[in-house]
C-alpha cells in the first residue's frame, strides 16, 4: 500500500481539516489511520532513512487549532471549474487560542490561479500577522530521500494589514496558516 504523498494530498488534508474544524460541534474526534509507508502517509521510511511528507506538514501547521475556540468565518469563494465540474476555490477555518491569537487556515485549491482576499476582523484588535505556507509549482511535487524538503513550509509574506483590513494574496495550490495578534 506504499504510495508517494504529493502537494495534492496536502491540499486534500487541508480541506478535510478545515471541514472537521468547522463542524467540530458534530465531529468530536478524527484521526488519520495511515501514518508510515502507506496511503496518505505522514512519514515515509526506507531502511534507516526517514522523511516527512506534505501531509505531515499540513497536520503540523494546523495543530494551532487544537484546544482553541472555533471562530465563525463568513466568506464567498470563487468557483474552481475544471472539466465541467465546479468546487469552491477556497477552504477556510479560524480559531482563537487561550492567548487571544487568531489562527486562520486557508487552502487555495486552484492549480494555476492565486486568490486575493480582503478580511474584516470584527471585534479583533489584531494588528500583526505572520504565517506559514505550503506550496509548490507542481501539484505532484513530493519529498524524496534525495530531496526531503522539496515540499516544506516556508514563511508566508503574502498577508498584511492595510486600511483596517487584512489583505491576503494566496499562491495557487497552497495551504496557509496565519497567526493574527
Amino acid at each position: 500500500m506504499y504510495q508517494q504523498n504529493t502537494l495534492r494530498d496536502a491540499l486534500i488534508a487541508g480541506i478535510n481539516l478545515n471541514l472537521f474544524h468547522n463542524y467540530s460541534k458534530r465531529v468530536k474526534m478524527a484521526n488519520i489511520a495511515q501514518m508510515v509507508n502507506v496511503l496518505q502517509a505522514m512519514v515515509l521510511t526506507e531502511g534507516e532513512k526517514m522523511l516527512l511528507t506534505p501531509t505531515y506538514h499540513v497536520f503540523d501547521m494546523y495543530k494551532v487549532h487544537q484546544d482553541a475556540e472555533l471562530l465563525e468565518v463568513a466568506f464567498e469563494s470563487p468557483a474552481y471549474t475544471m472539466d465541467g465540474v465546479s468546487i469552491p476555490q477556497l477552504s477556510v477555518s479560524a480559531s482563537v487560542d487561550a492567548q487571544g491569537v487568531i489562527h486562520l487556515s486557508l487552502c487555495n485549491l486552484h492549480h494555476a490561479e492565486g486568490a486575493a482576499l480582503s478580511c474584516e476582523l470584527d471585534g479583533s484588535g489584531a494588528r500583526s500577522v505572520s504565517g506559514k505556507v505550503l506550496t509548490h509549482a507542481a501539484l505532484n511535487a513530493h519529498n524524496t530521500f534525495e530531496k526531503p524538503d522539496e515540499v516544506a513550509p516556508a514563511d508566508f509574506k503574502g498577508a498584511a494589514f492595510a486600511d483596517g483590513k487584512l489583505r491576503i494574496e494566496l499562491p495557487p495550490a497552497s495551504v496557509v496558516v496565519l497567526a493574527l495578534a
